[in-house]
């Protein structure tokens, strides 16, 4: 019987192969599963280095933040609208009556060890979430990363914004409290508003009359359930897509239609996007730990008779709110019906409208510019005036009416009437995107004019003097970043094994043979 000679840590690691020990993984699960062939693909997928292609996966770390801290909060929260006497930790409710919903979230904010920090990181999570998808997307836009053939992964990528919107807004209607409820009077009037069968909608929902005894235990089915679900089903597809049709990139050195630069999937991009989970998860930590967001047990339980002031709903449905606010009060009466265009056009016409145009947003430009091509590189905006100053001038209109979602605060710090203020908002709702349009549209003609110099850091002059009063100007001398340098792109081979061949040149890459 003969003993195998000892090796080093270096033979060891050679013997492993170039994927180490996740290839081996993937080896052992080929003998059984046959998934050799996808796995190694997926290894050796190229992932640009561009740090716009990271805002997506903001979005995807704060979603599993969000999963992970609903699990702990779902244990002690509490989906009920029964009234109870409160004798929880905190002292001024005592004796008060409140839903049991509200109470729940009460004692998990302040008695439950880290439920204070568990549920702030969820609500920053949704609103970092949120505003990760809304830029990515505009990235997305901006740069026509929405082309042929990624139509779908658009579309996929607006209905995950919808989802999570709806989501984020049952999310904090959830603790009952004043703001929550608030908001809930408000969904109620707008599910009334659509004609004809608003009525029922609404009935049904809330299982009566606002505010109803079962909207709060079927929110939170639909909170922790189903839209989470559905959200996880349209991510795993967007990567699947992602991974299928592989990704766009910027024009530049070595990088063709044919091909993707960047950094392989592993090592390379897996060690990143690792790091890069973790700083995430750690501000999100930080902003939980140390910045109140929703202080539920300052605003008290939700009376129908009580209002609330300088409160304001998450940034997300900002806009939203500022439509409502500023919307005149305008309604239509005839035939024993009334259709309130106060509510009806701002809260369900509006957002229609906004959502069908980005839906259909690569058709238009597809009708209009006549490109049937295939696209693999991206766009630079100032190449694409007109897409470019249309994606402003929507951005400064979503921002022009969250602005207006603080009419009453604005009014307060000016002092001045809070009529003049709505008046000032409805102007300048149709004024400001019309202005950024034409501005950011005319800005982009002067950018391409300029060459190709744009963008780049200018070269500093020397200026001097000569005795008879002539002046000469000298160049300094280049700096180490006055020029972009990038390495080499290196071909990545289709596959690479540690196959045993004859003589001396066994462990070295080679070209592997599979029988069927």
């Amino acid at each position: 019987m003969s003993l195998a000679a000892p090796r080093t840590k270096r033979q060891a690691k050679s013997a492993r192969g170039s994927y180490g020990r996740v290839g081996q993984v993937i080896d052992e699960l080929d003998d059984r599963l046959g998934i050799a062939k996808g796995g190694r693909v997926f290894l050796d997928k190229i992932f640009p280095d561009h740090w716009s292609f990271l805002l997506g996966e903001i979005a995807l770390y704060s979603f599993i933040v969000l999963i992970a801290t609903g699990v702990f909060l779902t244990l002690y929260y509490v989906p009920s609208q029964t009234e109870v006497i409160y004798h929880g930790a905190y002292a001024p409710l005592r004796g008060l009556k409140v839903s049991e919903a509200y109470a729940s979230t009460v004692n998990l904010s302040l008695f439950v060890r880290a439920g204070l920090l568990m549920r702030q990181m969820h609500h920053w999570a949704a609103d970092v979430f949120l505003g990760a998808i809304v830029i990515h997307m505009a990235r997305i836009f901006f740069t026509g990363a929405f082309r042929k053939p990624r139509e779908l992964n658009w579309t996929i990528g607006l209905t995950l914004l919808t989802l999570s919107l709806a989501n984020g807004f049952i999310g904090y209607s959830l603790p009952d409290d004043l703001i929550s409820g608030t908001g809930l009077r408000i969904m109620f009037s707008i599910v009334l508003s659509i004609p004809f069968v608003g009525t029922y909608i609404a009935f049904w929902l809330f299982g009566g009359n606002y505010p109803g005894t079962v909207i709060i235990p079927r929110l939170f089915i639909i909170h922790v359930l189903i839209l989470p679900a559905i959200i996880a089903a349209l991510i795993g597809a967007h990567l699947f897509l992602l991974v299928r049709q592989k990704h766009t990139q910027f024009p530049g050195k070595g990088r063709t239609a044919d091909n993707v630069v960047g950094s392989p999937m592993y090592p390379t991009f897996m060690a990143k996007t690792t790091g890069y989970m973790f700083m995430v998860t750690a501000v999100l930590t930080v902003l939980g730990g140390i910045a109140q967001i929703n202080p539920i047990w300052q605003f008290g339980q939700y009376q129908p008779a009580k209002i609330s002031y300088a409160v304001q709903p998450d940034w997300y449905m900002g806009w939203l709110d500022g439509a409502l606010r500023i919307m005149p009060s305008w309604e239509f009466t005839a035939w024993g019906h009334t259709i309130p265009f106060v509510v009806l056009l701002p809260a369900v016409v509006f957002p229609g409208l906004i959502f069908t145009i980005c839906y259909a947003w690569p058709a238009i430009e597809r009708r209009f510019t006549g490109d049937n091509d295939i696209h693999h590189l991206l766009d630079r905006p100032r190449d694409r005036p007109k897409r470019t100053a249309a994606g402003a001038a929507m951005i400064a209109l979503m921002l022009t009416l969250l602005g207006a979602s603080a009419t009453d605060v604005l009014a307060n710090f000016f002092q001045v009437s809070l009529n003049e203020v709505l008046w000032t908002f409805r102007i300048l709702v149709f004024i400001v995107p019309i202005v950024v349009g034409v501005f950011t549209w005319r800005i982009c003609l002067e950018i391409q004019g300029g060459g190709a110099d744009i963008g780049k850091r200018k070269r500093a002059l020397i200026v001097t003097r000569s005795a008879t009063g002539e002046y000469r100007t000298v160049e300094t001398a280049p700096q180490p970043d006055d020029q972009h340098e990038e390495l080499e792109p290196i071909e990545v081979p289709v596959k690479i094994d540690m196959t045993e061949s004859d003589g001396d040149t066994a462990g070295e890459p080679g070209v592997r043979t599979v029988s069927r």
